[in-house]
């Protein structure tokens, strides 16, 4: 259930981005011969041509939905270009599409604080620059405004289709104007220049929105679609919010939303302004009352984290229909496909970005057969991850046996599995002082720094236990919980640590004896040959210090 956060003492200017048909951009700067022509991203599938992905403008205007399968789109659009989704180990590979956002986030995150959302949205705090802006060279005082920016499209700002612009431009340089109106002027123009940048040097459009949340910003983003920007200045929050649907609301599109408008006949978010903060608090708890009663106002305190890479890391595959996999062979065989890929995305952020990932997470969808209505689900399991992709392969199986025994039990009747998809999470950057800690294990002709890094052969040392997950399936907008729970913060004081942790110093204990536990067992796991014998003492001596 939502949770309602305090909201900043000062006014923010919060932009959220979304690159224009993402997939379809892509493949269209890979073949330039597909511009301006009608397309579709089909994604890996025979059945009818395969599932659309990504439809391009040009082909939205014959009718052509992402709902539909190739051939269908064909039908309705007989000129249509069908580009496949890139293959590996019989699934798609979206590699292609990460490495391409990664581009656009890189010249985004020049301007602020950077939270890479998904594979193509970004959510920006440009709070500082705007009011570096608004102090050096505000917009009222510039004798050029940035002429994408007189392109905005500014909620409740009344022009005629000839004017629009002069409307805009008057608009972002009033003298008058609020400190609220000015700092989002700024903003305005600031998401402009990097909207440009990012088509010259990546050859990609996208839209946004610029508001003083990241609620607002992410609800208008999409309003004017391709290549443009939509701002929400305060004093129209309320008349935008009035006729919105409760369930194009975040959080509200599943079991909350229905609640609302079942139980309190709720059908838009002004529906939402005659109940008392009390009444939904009576309803929904405190902190879910409170968090409905501002967001029925526009108010969030959700902040932009600054992450430029991803939380976790998951791969997944349907089996939908006659497809689906009803015995162990065939799930080994695709879990084994999966747990490669997963391995080798882990091992390539290792390598370039120095984190590890602690946490492999198996979710799975299935049926029973005879039993179509059966409303209990595959439960989600999870355990330590161990590097390398056989234990990576070998703990996900047993992953699967344990979530099958929980979803069936011990009798020897049919299933069917849908869905199959592994994660890796808890993902913690390196502890800088790693390396310190190496130079005084390691020989004088040794090279077991280089090799500790050697992605091959870390090995996790940390024992298979499993546990029951409460999360659904992971999708392209990746997500998982990097909190520290409590019974993690007892164990550490257990060792010695101090009684007293903030929750930032128990992390980072957690992260030095994980990533120590990694290092020390790469080099004893090695031949006593390739290492001299101070590595090997060193490391014997530092194992038995971490035992107690």
């Amino acid at each position: 259930m939502p949770v309602a956060r305090p909201e900043p003492q000062e006014p923010r200017v919060i932009a959220h981005l979304d690159l224009d048909c993402f997939y379809v951009q892509v493949e269209q700067r890979r073949n330039p011969a597909l511009r301006g022509q009608p397309t579709a991203v089909v994604q890996y599938n025979d059945w009818k041509g395969g599932g659309l992905i990504a439809v391009s403008y040009e082909a939205r205007k014959f009718g052509v939905k992402r709902s539909m399968r190739g051939d269908e789109a064909k039908n309705v659009c007989p000129g249509i270009n069908l580009v496949q989704v890139p293959v590996s180990r019989d699934k798609a590979d979206l590699n292609v599409y990460r490495n391409a956002g990664s581009e656009v986030v890189a010249i985004l995150s020049t301007k602020g604080k950077c939270e890479r959302a998904s594979i193509d949205e970004v959510y920006l705090d440009l709070t500082d620059a705007a009011k570096e802006m608004l102090l050096e060279s505000p917009p009222e005082s510039s004798e050029f405004t940035f002429e994408e920016a007189t392109k905005s499209n500014i909620l409740d700002l009344p022009s005629d289709v000839g004017d629009r612009e002069e409307n805009v431009k008057a608009w972002l340089c009033r003298a008058d104007a609020n400190y609220q109106d000015k700092l989002l002027a700024c903003g305005a123009v600031l998401v402009a220049q990097l909207r440009v940048k990012v088509l010259e040097e990546t050859q990609f459009t996208c839209s946004a929105g610029i508001a003083h949340n990241k609620m607002l910003a992410k609800l208008v983003s999409g309003m004017h679609k391709p290549a443009q920007q939509t701002v929400v200045p305060s004093s129209s929050v309320q008349d935008f919010l009035a006729s919105l649907p409760v369930k194009k609301m975040k959080q509200l599109g599943g079991k909350l939303g229905s609640s609302l408008q079942d139980d309190l006949g709720v059908k838009t978010v002004g529906d939402l302004l005659g109940f008392t903060e009390e009444k939904l608090q009576e309803y929904y708890g405190v902190n879910t009352g409170t968090w409905l009663w501002k967001t029925a106002r526009g108010f969030s305190g959700e902040e932009v984290e600054d992450r430029l890479l991803p939380k976790s890391h998951g791969c997944g595959k349907t089996f939908p229909g006659p497809k689906a996999l009803k015995n162990h062979s065939s799930v080994k065989s695709w879990l084994d496909k999966l747990c490669e890929e997963l391995s080798e995305r882990i091992q390539s952020d290792l390598s370039c970005n120095k984190r590890v990932a602690q946490t492999l997470t198996l979710h799975a969808r299935a049926s029973k057969e005879n039993e179509c209505n059966s409303m209990k689900k595959f439960p989600s399991k999870s355990c330590p991850l161990r590097y390398g992709t056989g234990k990576i392969q070998e703990d996900a199986m047993k992953l699967f046996e344990s979530g099958l025994h929980d979803f069936w039990g011990s009798r020897s009747a049919r299933w069917s599995i849908t869905s199959l998809s592994v994660t890796a999470s808890k993902i913690f950057d390196i502890p800088s002082g790693t390396n310190s800690i190496l130079k005084y294990i390691k020989g004088p002709s040794s090279n077991a720094s280089t090799a500790i890094l050697d992605s091959s052969s870390t090995p996790e040392l940390t024992p298979f236990v499993v546990h029951e997950e409460q999360c659904e399936p992971s999708s392209i907008k990746e997500e998982c919980d990097n909190s520290i729970s409590a019974t993690q913060c007892r164990l550490i004081e257990g060792k010695g640590a101090p009684k007293k942790l903030s929750k930032v110093q128990a992390r980072r204990v957690l992260q030095e004896q994980a990533w120590l536990n990694n290092m020390v067992g790469t080099i004893l796991t090695r031949p006593s040959t390739t290492l001299p014998v101070p590595v090997t003492h060193g490391c014997s001596m530092l194992k038995t210090l971490i035992r107690t």
